[in-house]
């Protein structure tokens, strides 16, 4: 594919940064002691540092290097009413591990998972967070005929979830790629370098330590809690939160072994004009049902199509990724041919091989991690509950608790993913190939 897909301004960065940049504050050094110690400055940090100092506890927050530059920036800003496991509608037909869970816990699980997109509200209106936060609902495209009658089997009954005919996609969407889908009504969107920015101001008026620059390279347990050894000194704490999610390196090996960290790509076009908004009528954020998902969304000033999805399962660089999601972009609006990107980036999504997310404690250290490509409200509701478990609250998490299963094959290294999505690409193609050859059947006999 030729290079002229690129913007002569093309950056490598955020489209979000524009509004926000990473804080380059390198003002502070961490301090001798401090009660808590969180490590990682992102979503479920923050709000785990801010809700510990709202409750009196003095909390230093260490950031590897400047706040804003991990994945919580990096992300497409979608909000959904709940979790990945949300997709199940019955114990019965969600995943193995789901289903060892039994139904009770999994409704548990389900109803939490929904109190996360409470949670970002009432954090956003307290903390007066601007961060064009609106709630437009979401659109799933069904990729196949077979899919949307799924989509339709699955929503039947849920409220505020509701069928849209093939015939009817026009109304969500400006393009004859879906063979309908569905719309869910409590789903929202912001900017979230935005958030990340109003998140840091609101654990600065609340009294917590940021410390940019400041990786923690190895914590040990020590009388009365832990010595936390940063390159620019020591830190004794009474408890420590890790909020690294898909960064998660080598300093808990226990921890990076049950997550598979995984790079999701968005693209920025450039300004499109009128036609923005004729391309998502309604402004909802979108994402479809194929196994490699698609996401996307108009930039908070409707002037620009942001387009992400998970086009590679094997490094690869920006302008690599741009290339993969500009073509999969004009699959779904052909219209947009000449567009340029202005934009392109990518982040770490956390999987867990049970595809729950999970907090929990391993040698005295609680973390939260594994949010499967949700992780806007679900990182800031998980980092809050394990906030709540550390100033010794006394209602459990659903999320606490459930066993973490890692597998004998994967040590810290994803050697096996490239497999994966190849294998995920190939049936997702076989699918379109199928549902195209039904639809040709179906109109040679009529």
């Amino acid at each position: 594919m030729p290079d002229d897909i690129f913007h002569p301004d093309f950056k490598a960065a955020p489209y979000w940064w524009e509004a926000a940049a990473p804080d380059p504050l390198d003002g502070e050094g961490p301090p001798e002691r401090s009660d808590v110690v969180v490590v990682g400055g992102g979503f479920a940090g923050l709000n785990a540092a801010l809700e510990l100092a709202r409750r009196g506890t003095a909390v230093t927050v260490l950031e590897a290097g400047r706040f804003g530059e991990g994945a919580s920036t990096r992300n497409a800003g979608h909000v959904s009413s709940g979790s990945n496991l949300g997709k199940a509608p019955s114990a019965a037909q969600a995943s193995p591990a789901v289903r060892l869970l039994g139904e009770a816990r999994y409704r548990a699980l389900l109803a939490e998972a929904a109190g996360s997109y409470e949670h970002i509200e009432t954090l956003i209106e307290r903390e007066a967070i601007e961060c064009d936060w609106r709630v437009k609902g979401r659109f799933v495209g069904a990729l196949t005929p077979a899919h949307f009658r799924a989509l339709a089997a699955k929503s039947a009954g849920q409220a505020g979830v509701r069928l849209v005919e093939p015939e009817a996609q026009h109304q969500e969407i400006a393009s004859d790629f879906y063979h309908g889908g569905i719309v869910v009504e409590k789903s929202g969107q912001l900017q979230p370098a935005l958030y990340h920015q109003g998140l840091m101001a609101a654990c600065r008026r609340h009294g917590v330590t940021l410390v940019a620059n400041c990786p923690a390279t190895a914590i040990g347990r020590e009388a009365g809690g832990f010595a936390v050894e940063t390159p620019r000194g020591r830190i004794r704490a009474g408890g420590v939160f890790l909020g690294t999610n898909g960064y998660s390196g080598r300093l808990k090996p226990w921890l990076r072994r049950r997550i598979i960290p995984l790079g999701s790509y968005i693209i920025a076009t450039e300004p499109l004009g009128e036609r923005a908004a004729a391309l998502i009528p309604t402004g909802r954020t979108i994402n479809d049902t194929k196994r490699v998902l698609s996401y996307f969304r108009l930039s908070p000033d409707g002037t620009r199509l942001l387009f992400g999805g998970r086009e590679s399962f094997s490094p690869i660089d920006e302008r690599g990724s741009a290339r993969l999601l500009h073509r999969t972009m004009l699959r779904v609006f052909p219209q947009l041919e000449g567009v340029r990107v202005t934009h392109s980036w990518t982040g770490n999504v956390a999987f867990s091989f049970d595809f729950l997310p999970h907090i929990g404690t391993v040698d005295g250290l609680h973390y939260a991690v594994g949010c499967n490509g949700s992780g806007v409200a679900m990182m800031s509701y998980l980092g809050y509950r394990a906030a709540l478990t550390m100033a010794g609250g006394n209602e459990r998490s659903a999320f606490e608790g459930l066993e973490h299963p890692g597998r004998w094959f994967y040590r810290e290294t994803p050697w096996f993913m490239p497999l994966v999505g190849r294998y995920y690409q190939f049936r997702d193609a076989w699918d379109r190939r199928l549902a195209g050859s039904g639809v040709a059947r179906r109109r040679n006999s009529s």
